[in-house]
C-alpha cells in the first residue's frame, strides 16, 4: 500500500512540473512572439484622448442643453457616453505606465478627465493589485467578486451599482472630503476605504494613506471644487437644476457599459486563494466581437486576458498582438482557452456556472 501511494505522489509530481514546464514553454513563446509591442508611443495617447475627449464633451453639451423630447439630444447623449467612456479609460493606461514616463500627459489627463469626471488617476493605483499573483482574486482584489460561485442575486446586485456610485462619488467629494481633511483618524478610514475605484466595497487598500502624496490630495481638492461649482451653479441659477438628472443619467449609462464590460472580461472562478500569473490569464478573456464590442470595450479592454499575460503592451498594439498569436501559436496552445467570439458568449457561460451552483439548483428545485 506504501508502495502504491509512493508511486502515486511520485507520478504527480511527475505531472506538475510537467505542467509547469508546459506553461513555461507558453508564456517564453508568446512573450517571443509580442516582443516588438510593448513600445509605448506618447503621440498615440496625446492624439486619442485629446480627440475623444473634446468630442465628447462637445456631444455632452449639446445634449444637456437640449430638452429630452428631442431625438438629436439622444443621439449627442450616445454619443457623449461612448466618448466620455473612452476618454475616461485611459485612466488604466496611465496607471500601467512605468512610474517616470509621460508624467505630464498624466497631468493633463487629470485636468481634462479625472477631475471634470470625478475619478482622478491615484483613485484607480489599486488596480494594481488585480494583476498581483498575491491578491488577484483575494478579498485584496477590489476588482474582483467571486461571481461564478455567487448566486444570481449577487450578480443582480453587482448590476444595481450602477444606480448609486454616481451619488456615493458625489457624496465623497462633497461633503466627506472637508470633514475627512478635518480629523487624522477620519482622514486615514478615508483613504483605507473610500479612495479606490473598486466593485468590492469590502476591500481596503493598506498602502493608499502611505502613497497619497501631495499632487494626489491636489487632484481630489481641486475634484471637491468641481463638484461645488457643479451645484453652486445650480444654487445661483446660472445652471437649470434640470442638468442634474440629466447628468446623473449620463453617468449610470456610463457605468452600464462598464459593467458589462467587467461581467465578460472574467471567468470569476477565484475560491480567494493566490493564483499564478497564467492562472489569472486563464481566468481572463479574449472577445474577438463586433464594432459594438469595441464602444463597450474601449482601449483595447476586449482582450483582457491578453493584457493580464502582458500588462505592459500599451492598448493600440492588443489587437495585432492578439492576431499574431492566434497566428503563430499552436491549436492546442493556452492561449486559444481565452478566447470567445462574443460578449454575450462570455457572460452565457459565466451564468451558466452560477445557476449550476448546488445551492441555485436546490433553491430553484424549493
Amino acid at each position: 500500500m506504501n508502495q502504491l501511494m509512493g508511486n502515486e505522489s511520485k507520478a504527480g509530481r511527475k505531472q506538475a512540473a510537467a505542467t509547469a514546464d508546459s506553461h513555461r514553454e507558453f508564456y517564453q513563446s508568446a512573450r517571443a512572439i509580442c516582443q516588438e509591442f510593448f513600445t509605448v508611443k506618447p503621440v498615440v495617447y496625446w492624439l486619442d484622448f485629446s480627440i475623444s475627449v473634446t468630442a465628447a464633451y462637445v456631444l455632452a453639451s449639446f445634449y444637456l442643453a437640449m430638452p429630452m423630447s428631442s431625438a438629436l439630444a439622444w443621439m449627442c447623449f450616445s454619443g457623449a457616453a461612448v466618448l466620455i467612456y473612452r476618454a475616461s479609460m485611459f485612466i488604466h493606461e496611465i496607471v500601467h505606465l512605468p512610474g517616470g514616463e509621460m508624467k505630464f500627459f498624466r497631468r493633463f489627463w487629470n485636468f481634462f478627465a479625472g477631475v471634470p469626471m470625478m475619478v482622478p488617476s491615484f483613485t484607480y493605483q489599486s488596480h494594481l493589485h488585480h494583476h498581483s499573483t498575491r491578491h488577484y482574486g483575494t478579498e485584496n482584489d477590489g476588482e474582483y467578486l467571486p461571481l461564478a460561485s455567487g448566486t444570481m442575486g449577487g450578480v443582480f446586485i453587482f448590476l444595481t451599482q450602477i444606480f448609486f456610485q454616481p451619488l456615493l462619488v458625489v457624496f465623497r467629494y462633497l461633503v466627506w472630503t472637508p470633514i475627512s481633511l478635518c480629523h487624522s483618524r477620519l482622514r486615514r478610514w478615508t483613504l483605507l476605504h473610500a479612495t479606490s475605484l473598486v466593485i468590492n466595497f469590502q476591500f481596503e487598500n493598506h498602502k493608499r494613506p502611505e502613497l497619497q502624496s501631495a499632487e494626489d490630495t491636489f487632484w481630489e481638492l481641486l475634484t471637491t471644487f468641481r463638484v461645488y461649482v457643479m451645484f453652486g451653479l445650480v444654487f445661483f441659477g446660472t445652471m437649470p437644476i434640470e442638468r442634474l438628472p440629466k447628468i446623473y443619467l449620463l453617468a449610470v449609462f456610463i457605468l452600464a457599459m462598464n459593467h458589462i464590460r467587467t461581467l465578460a472580461a472574467h471567468r470569476y472562478t477565484s475560491d480567494g486563494s493566490t493564483v499564478s500569473h497564467l492562472d489569472q490569464f486563464l481566468d481572463s478573456t479574449n472577445i474577438t466581437g463586433s464594432w459594438l464590442t469595441e464602444l463597450i470595450c474601449p482601449l483595447g479592454l476586449r482582450y483582457h486576458a491578453l493584457h493580464h499575460l502582458f500588462p505592459g503592451i500599451p492598448y493600440y498594439n492588443l489587437g495585432v498582438a492578439h492576431r499574431k498569436l492566434i497566428q503563430n501559436l499552436p491549436a492546442d496552445s493556452l492561449y486559444h482557452e481565452a478566447a470567445y467570439p462574443t460578449m454575450k458568449s462570455a457572460i452565457a457561460e459565466l451564468i451558466n456556472s452560477v445557476r449550476g451552483n448546488p445551492t441555485n439548483v436546490h433553491e430553484a428545485a424549493a
